[in-house]
């Protein structure tokens, strides 16, 4: 089945993804809006033959079902709101909220039970990802112990808007970039997270009082397994490899590790995931993954409109977005100014 679609708020790059995918099958976008900045609107206006189109509610219109956003963090869940009185569909990009208020708002939409709510959370239908998974539930280094996840981005202030610094607007560091890692500890254990304890660190941009670069967050899931989460906005501007990516798993028999590593040869990433287990060198190794993925954010999404069960749920964006909460409520805050 065909849909029409629409995107509200285009202010991040994520939303081409899900903009290409339902064209490429066979879905129509009736156009593009944002309120107040219409760079990316104008480029992907451009780029994929979409109509600006002037006015908001022009796609809130009955002949629209779902509607895609990369809008500012603090006002997607109003346009959540606005979709369900409509009984129009929604994806976004991370993070769906920004705060307590917020969550309990998206926690009564969820509960009415009246639209199917989408979240650009990409890491987990990773072809590299579910090989880790595939090790990790088959037992390849035993009983899991601890799980270590390194996010760094990049941020080049001067191509940033200044909503991006903006606490209230964006949600900070820790909502912003850990509520990837948050879903993937989830998923990655099939456990719940009961503990969580966390430092952000603000080392730049003094005229941002409330924009922190660093956040640190350690985790206990239900059955023991301990984690450390780490994010940061220092990945350096010329990088284009994203090498600094890093997930550890540690096992009561070994060590999962899944890296990007860099080939000075040709000057190209290289995803790779490394087992390494026992005493004897020939039971470590490299795994090989399929890095295609079958299943992506935006088909499970519209596997779920179309009555599916789909592989990532409303339970997997609430705690998701939970747990990031929590975690930057309850956040220790240090400035490290020289």
């Amino acid at each position: 089945m065909s849909y029409q679609f629409s995107i509200i708020g285009c202010r991040h790059g994520h939303i081409s993804n899900f903009i290409q995918w339902m064209l490429d099958n066979g879905h129509t976008c009736t156009g593009i809006y944002d309120p107040e900045d219409w760079k990316l609107a104008r480029l992907y206006a451009e780029k994929y033959g979409i109509p600006l189109v002037d006015e908001r509610e022009k796609l809130l219109s009955p002949d629209v079902q779902i509607v895609g956003s990369s809008a500012v963090n603090n006002e997607k869940i109003e346009l959540i709101e606005a979709c369900e009185r409509r009984g129009i569909h929604i994806m976004l990009d991370k993070p769906a909220v920004t705060d307590r208020s917020g969550l309990k708002r998206l926690e009564a939409v969820v509960a009415r039970g009246n639209i199917q709510i989408g979240l650009m959370l990409p890491k987990r239908f990773s072809g590299w990802m579910n090989a880790l998974k595939s090790q990790i539930d088959a037992g390849a280094i035993g009983k899991l112990a601890h799980i270590h996840i390194s996010s760094p981005h990049k941020l080049m202030p001067s191509t940033r808007d200044a909503w991006h610094f903006s606490k209230e607007r964006n949600g900070g560091v820790l909502i912003d970039l850990l509520i990837h890692d948050m879903d993937l500890l989830r998923w990655l254990t099939g456990r719940e997270i009961i503990l969580i304890q966390s430092v952000l660190a603000k080392n730049m941009l003094p005229e941002y009082p409330d924009f922190y670069d660093v956040a640190s967050v350690q985790v206990v899931m239900d059955n023991g397994t301990t984690a450390q989460l780490y994010a940061d906005w220092h990945t350096p501007g010329n990088n284009t490899d994203g090498r600094f990516s890093r997930i550890v798993v540690a096992g009561t028999e070994g060590y999962a590790e899944w890296d990007v590593g860099y080939d000075a040869s040709d000057g190209k990433k290289k995803r790779q995931l490394r087992i390494t287990r026992g005493e004897a060198q020939d039971q470590n190794g490299y795994v090989d993954a399929q890095a295609e993925v079958v299943v992506s954010a935006s088909s499970d999404f519209i596997d779920r409109i179309n009555g599916k069960p789909g592989l990532f749920t409303h339970r997997d964006i609430l705690e998701a977005s939970r747990a990031a909460i929590e975690a930057d409520e309850r956040a220790v805050r240090r400035t490290c100014y020289e």
